[in-house]
């Protein structure tokens, strides 16, 4: 038996953005007060000042937000929340922006209807009551968090991040307008395009992995695999920056059904104690942790590879495999995501404790087709400080 819920509407299509007041009646409750959480790239491409301009013509009061940290950390969180969020009173919130973006948005809505602490939130089905009306417009094609019910926060003090996971978290209304990820730069591209690949590859080897998922996950990764490099070398093109926008979001919704596993496991200990940003961490560590998970799901990596084009039916399923693995390897180098973790302070001494606290992260690793041991973990960073 399997459960899959998410938003109710999604509206995708170039300038789709400019129909927002329109579609605000899709969230069903009046709207007198409105919290715009944004990012500064926005206020730069003149996308705040057009959204607000929407909004005011329909005698809505704006309240922008714009200072959530990159990848926030829970203090960031709640002092935003108790500065800005709350004394706006909101009717609903609006976010336009990266991962981080839509996360704290999807968090300042259950903190405005949950009288409790951020920190008693943290896991999964944590959160008693239902958010304020939210609509989620991403600026980036990685994350997904527009159709997943969970939101990412760093806890610094244990050099970890965690997340909350409830279903609470699901927007009313999502608007996929690619022309907002025209003016990405290349290494965000990248690092989201690659996180986004992440989502649905280990969505689609998870143990919890089912006839649902399958469905968002290959879609996902055949369109990802073939605009993904023209996202990166010709950012103008719609065509492909639409593909990715969509491949992103059938990649959150692979993950909604089944969950990523031990490459998002050993991610979350580079990006709270050595600030790898997260899709980066995704995209260094994803064709080692494949590589060593090919024994027990090459099947699935064949099926991977042939949706993808890089392998023919009549190839054997380890060949398949290595074709998809080296494939990925090929997209890093491409696209100049870092592959040398010294680069970001780690060293051989670091291993140990980065392994205890991805081990930690069992929500994830119990959905790798392999289990790890501490010493596997270890060697995968290993691969990574060459």
């Amino acid at each position: 038996m399997y459960h899959f819920q998410t938003v109710k509407h999604v509206i995708h299509g170039p300038d789709s953005l400019n129909s927002l007041s329109d579609k605000l009646a899709l969230l069903d409750t009046p709207l007198q007060r409105v919290v715009l959480v944004t990012q500064n790239a926005m206020h730069q491409l003149g996308v705040t000042e057009r959204v607000v301009a929407q909004l005011e013509a329909k005698s809505i009061a704006v309240t922008v937000v714009d200072d959530v940290e990159i990848e926030p950390t829970l203090e960031n969180i709640e002092g935003v929340f108790r500065r800005a969020v709350a004394p706006a009173a909101p009717d609903a919130l609006i976010a336009i922006g990266g991962g981080s973006v839509l996360d704290a948005a999807k968090l300042f809505a259950v903190l405005l209807t949950n009288d409790m602490p951020l920190r008693d939130m943290l896991g999964i089905d944590k959160v008693p009551n239902a958010g304020a009306p939210m609509v989620l417009v991403p600026t980036t094609s990685g994350t997904g968090s527009e159709v997943t019910p969970n939101a990412i926060v760093t806890l610094p003090d244990e050099e970890l991040k965690i997340g909350v996971v409830s279903r609470h978290l699901l927007p009313t209304l999502v608007i996929l307008d690619a022309t907002l990820t025209l003016g990405l730069p290349k290494p965000i591209t990248a690092a989201t395009g690659m996180d986004a690949f992440t989502h649905s590859l280990e969505s689609f080897i998870s143990t919890k992995a089912n006839p649902i998922s399958d469905t968002f996950a290959l879609e996902s990764m055949r369109l990802i695999a073939g605009s993904i490099v023209e996202a990166y070398q010709q950012p103008g093109s719609v065509q492909a920056r639409s593909d990715m926008l969509l491949g992103s979001m059938y990649g959150g919704l692979a993950l909604t059904a089944a969950g990523t596993a031990a490459v998002h496991a050993l991610a979350y200990p580079l990006g709270g104690k050595f600030h790898v940003t997260h899709g980066v961490a995704n995209a260094m560590l994803l064709p080692h942790v494949m590589a060593f998970n090919m024994d027990a799901c090459a099947p699935r990596l064949k099926r991977a590879a042939c949706v993808c084009g890089l392998a023919r039916e009549t190839d054997s399923d380890e060949v398949a495999a290595r074709k998809l693995i080296d494939q990925i390897s090929a997209w890093t180098a491409t696209l100049e995501i870092p592959q040398n973790l010294r680069d970001f302070g780690v060293a051989e001494e670091h291993l140990a404790d980065m392994a205890v606290a991805a081990s930690k992260v069992t929500r994830l690793m119990v959905n790798n087709p392999k289990a790890l041991s501490l010493d596997d973990i270890q060697q995968l960073y290993r691969c990574l400080l060459p």
